[in-house]
């Protein structure tokens, strides 16, 4: 266990902090609620980005960027969507500060504004004003926009990349002809998700539709992607709304048909955040520090010099050159830590860090033409011969990707709990993890058990096979085969 570091059977919300402070992912902004991601948490986030921008571009989406700003009346258009994020949002009331007569900082009150405006909670409001200017033809759909962005959500209370006031996100939308294409858009980008936290993240995760109660405010359906933490709790990694007709209607986006009739478009809106890199560090990383999968890691192998004198340097230096040169020309993200710590430092840091494969080079090693490798996974060490490593270590670092998934699906089925009475469900809340049971569909029933338990559910799986189960609260014949979970 690392100094400093809580263990995770202590006290897992602790340790996590931990985890993200000592990692140097993240740290507190000046502002409550708000965090700072320094340049190793965001590093991560860029490899997240950075695939993910590839696979929607791949699929014929484009990039665009909308107002911070959203005048307040735009959400008042679509009723179910304001009540939704009515609590959630800051509101700019002004435009400038002045010095008063004491000498103090004060708002000037003559700056009011004559609109008040909102600070991006998320942007359909903002975009569906825009698409009434751009559509007009069927000839102008489908029309695939995304925004890389930041949005603010005045949170109650905050946790460092899972909630916290100001985040960085996704968020696609997108317009069809038809109600048929708006759906199969939901979808496709559902398993974009899927794709995205399974291979490149390591995370198994549940594909489903979210029960009414727990749609996005002003779709028709929400679909998701849920993910098992390390401490058994559920954490919604990534949503696909289908949002049928509801923002065209509410901003009167309307396109002539191939039939030369009117209609409004039919729209989707879906986004994953920073809370993908909360994911990783709870999906895989243990009293040690962080665990990452390597396709997201910032530096995929880590090269630690063992060095007493200048001689040492040059001598593994010129030794380690070659190596490099043929990591990087493998693509292969590697770092050379030269700072002036010692080699045990080092280590320890870079098992913090969840470097996948930190190599351990000294004058000895150099003597014998090989290098010491250590599985981060594992923690397993390995002699190579340097003319192995070449092919040796991509074979390493996709083991440790497949090692990483693996482990998390194994965790997962461990903990996923079948139950049929209520009993044995307020009995596996208590042990944590997975619940699948019956439903009879009825939003009562689904408050009931939340009020009681504090478990929601967290989707109705694709895989659902509800015949013959009965509703673990009413007794009623099952509608649903639905998973239960405590979730963040």
């Amino acid at each position: 266990m690392s100094k400093g570091v809580t263990p995770q059977s202590k006290d897992y919300a602790a340790w996590y902090t931990d985890v993200i402070v000592k990692a140097g992912l993240a740290d507190y902004g000046p502002v409550k609620g708000t965090m700072v991601i320094k340049p190793y948490g965001f590093s991560i986030w860029d490899n997240i980005k950075e695939s993910f921008d590839r696979m929607i571009k791949e699929t014929g989406h484009v990039n665009a960027y909308f107002p911070l700003f959203i005048p307040k009346s735009y959400l008042a258009r679509e009723a179910e969507h304001i009540e939704g994020f009515a609590k959630e949002c800051a509101v700019v009331t002004h435009t400038r500060l002045k010095t008063d007569s004491d000498g103090s900082i004060v708002v000037d009150p003559e700056s009011r504004l004559e609109e008040e405006v909102v600070v991006r909670p998320t942007s359909e409001t903002v975009i569906w004003s825009m698409y009434k200017k751009w559509i007009q033809s069927y000839r102008d759909l489908p029309l695939l926009i995304n925004q890389w962005a930041n949005v603010v959500r005045w949170e109650m209370r905050t946790r460092l990349f899972l909630r916290t006031t100001e985040f960085l996100w996704q968020e696609g939308h997108t317009a069809h002809a038809t109600s048929a294409e708006a759906e199969e858009e939901t979808l496709n980008i559902l398993e974009l998700y899927r794709q995205l936290a399974e291979d490149y993240l390591a995370i198994p995760v549940l594909t489903g539709l979210k029960t009414e109660a727990e749609k996005f405010a002003g779709a028709e359906k929400t679909y998701c992607i849920e993910a098992m933490m390390g401490d058994k709790r559920s954490l919604q990694a990534g949503t696909s709304h289908n949002l049928g007709q509801n923002f065209a209607k509410a901003f009167d986006v309307t396109f002539q048909t191939k039939d030369n009739k009117e209609d409004h478009v039919y729209a989707t809106s879906w986004g994953v955040s920073t809370r993908l890199v909360g994911a990783v560090i709870m999906a895989h990383g243990d009293d040690k520090g962080l665990r990452l999968p390597p396709k997201i890691a910032p530096h995929q192998v880590v090269i630690v010099p063992i060095a007493r004198n200048e001689d040492h340097v040059k001598l593994i230096k010129d030794f380690i050159e070659p190596i490099v040169y043929g990591l990087k020309e493998n693509n292969i993200r590697v770092y050379e830590d030269w700072t002036d710590n010692s080699p045990g430092y080092k280590f320890n840091d870079w098992e913090m860090k969840g470097a996948p494969l930190r190599m351990e080079v000294g004058p000895r090693d150099v003597e014998n033409n090989q290098a010491i490798m250590v599985r981060r996974d594992t923690n397993e060490k390995l002699t190579l011969e340097k003319a192995e490593l070449d092919n040796q270590i991509p074979k390493l670092l996709d083991e440790i990707q497949s090692g990483l998934f693996e482990q998390a699906k194994s965790f997962r089925k461990e903990n996923t709990h079948f139950v049929k009475t209520y009993d044995e469900f307020k009995d596996a809340v208590v042990g944590g993890g997975f619940i699948r049971c019956g439903w009879d569909g009825d939003p009562e029933t689904e408050t009931a058990v939340k009020n009681e338990t504090k478990a929601t559910i967290r989707c109705i799986p694709f895989d659902e096979k509800p015949d013959g189960l009965q509703c673990i609260y009413s007794g009623k014949p099952a509608k649903h085969e639905v998973i239960y979970a405590k979730a963040y």
